[in-house]
């Protein structure tokens, strides 16, 4: 019988497993593939802390993917037309089972993923606008020698091309 630890990593596996797979199978079919292979990492992450370091790069390129996808109008309507594609494909093989792999099984699975799709373009959208809402974090002042504010007025000056407090007109 397993234990209490080996079920609740025999669990990850699976529930993690599942979305990696199916992310990776997306990744050359029309889908979400980057954002289930997160969610799948993430869920694997927690159980398995080597899968840990693969959650970063990977969420930096889902993120990136998702941004780039409402980045312009003909992305965005790209992007919409594709969902409503595989969804019009989804019905179509529902409802003609003599076309290859035909049947409900293929259609509904081409459903999901164009609602997915749709899904995850509202979620980009979305956080497009608030980070075009969100005002941008101001930078603290860069300090340089001895931490000094004059040592930041000399440095300002140079990047600016004029002398610094103090300085003989000739030295930058």
């Amino acid at each position: 019988m397993l234990k209490g630890g080996a079920v609740r990593r025999a669990m990850a596996l699976v529930t993690g497993g599942a979305p990696l797979l199916t992310g990776v199978a997306l990744l050359v079919l029309p889908g979400p593939g980057l954002l289930l292979v997160l969610a799948g990492l993430l869920v694997l992450s927690r159980e398995f802390p080597g899968v840990r370091r693969y959650v970063d790069p990977v969420r930096d390129r889902a993120l990136r993917a998702a941004d780039d996808s409402v980045a312009s109008p003909l992305r965005l309507a790209a992007s919409v037309l594709a969902g409503a594609g595989l969804l019009v494909a989804g019905v179509t093989w529902g409802l003609r089972p003599r076309l290859p792999f035909g049947g409900w099984a293929t259609g509904s699975g081409l459903i999901l993923s164009g609602l997915v799709l749709l899904g995850l373009l509202l979620w980009s959208l979305d956080r497009a606008r608030q980070a075009r809402r969100a005002p941008a974090p101001a930078a603290p002042p860069a300090r340089f020698g001895s931490g000094s504010d004059s040592d930041f007025e000399d440095t300002e000056h140079a990047v600016q091309g004029r002398p610094p407090t103090g300085a003989p007109p000739g030295d930058v």
